[in-house]
């Protein structure tokens, strides 16, 4: 069997004249939207993106005939090194300690597009019959099933993925979850996921044909005092009598939060520093959850989770406190 490489596609076949509906064009990336260059449709998160429907039908094949997309003027290793931090100008107060005079301006990150969710991270339920070519839900995966999939031990299956979301800036592609950086799409497509797991996700546990989607991740973001962390996770129409926010241990949380629109968000969440679970706080809004947390040790955090990569950006409001 070999895999059509049209985009859009990706079955396997052993038929050439079999029928494939692809996209002839290749992926268009401006200013937060994404697209095909073949057809209309644009949109935001990149979940969307994969999922637009193919506008040409034609035959499978094994050579990828998409025309080239525009070069980008920008080098890859220009992109990806930081810019110098700016120099600090420090003096002595009135109290003989220095003082910082001139706040640092931190250097410009990428962020994240916004994504949207992925479909429930259980394992495929034995119940629910897996169909052939049948593509893993997990992002990065790209395997897919085959006519006896469902009849056939799974124990040898071994799932490849990205656990993060992916990050487009400036022309340069990745995923947040780990290093590496290319430019083209077709690149990206390829980059080998960071993360293993024992089985494939075909058809998932089913729960979002029961009349509940569960998500597995949700945007978030932070910022920091000496004391505290601000912490922001996106995830509207939450329901405040349903949600639970437990502080289970000075570096994990606990989260539960379904939605009035059918949704539920629900993970263990690992913090970067610990916390006093005693004085952290929580507040549910109308488009998000805010956590207040209040900082054991008083270190400054480069990332929320202790699970993602740290950045080199470090947002604090406020004096630093004392080495």
């Amino acid at each position: 069997m070999t895999k059509c490489v049209h985009k859009g596609c990706g079955k396997t076949f052993s038929d050439p004249s079999e029928q494939c509906v692809y996209h002839p064009g290749p992926p268009v990336f401006h200013e937060g939207q994404k697209g095909w260059q073949c057809c209309k449709p644009r949109v935001l998160t990149f979940d969307e993106f994969l999922s637009i429907p193919p506008c040409t039908t034609g035959n499978h094949s094994a050579t990828d005939d998409t025309p080239a997309a525009e070069p980008t003027s920008k080098s890859l290793e220009a992109e990806d090194v930081a810019p110098p931090p700016k120099p600090i100008a420090v003096s002595n107060g009135p109290n003989g300690l220095p003082s910082i005079s001139q706040k640092p301006q931190a250097p410009q990150q990428p962020v994240p597009a916004p994504s949207a969710p992925q479909p429930e991270s259980e394992s495929d339920d034995p119940s629910i019959t897996i169909p052939a070519n049948k593509t893993c839900r997990r992002r990065g995966c790209n395997a897919t099933s085959s006519a006896d999939t469902a009849s056939s031990s799974r124990d040898d299956e071994e799932c490849v993925y990205h656990p993060g979301q992916p990050l487009f800036h400036e022309g340069s592609k990745g995923w947040t979850c780990c290093k590496r950086r290319v430019l083209e799409f077709d690149e990206f497509m390829k980059i080998e996921g960071c993360k293993r797991k024992k089985r494939h996700a075909f058809v998932g546990s089913g729960k979002k044909d029961l009349g509940e989607e569960a998500l597995m991740t949700v945007r978030h973001d932070f910022y920091q005092t000496p004391t505290t962390v601000i912490a922001s996770l996106y995830l509207k129409k939450i329901n405040k009598q349903r949600s639970k926010i437990d502080f289970t241990s000075p570096t994990e949380i606990a989260l539960d939060l379904p939605t009035t629109d059918k949704k539920r968000y629900k993970t263990s969440m690992p913090l970067f520093g610990p916390i006093d679970t005693a004085k952290s706080t929580s507040k549910i809004m109308g488009t998000k959850l805010e956590l207040t947390l209040v900082k054991l040790d008083n270190a400054s955090w480069s990332a929320l989770r202790s699970d993602e990569e740290a950045t080199s950006e470090i947002t604090q409001v406020g004096p630093a406190g004392r080495a």
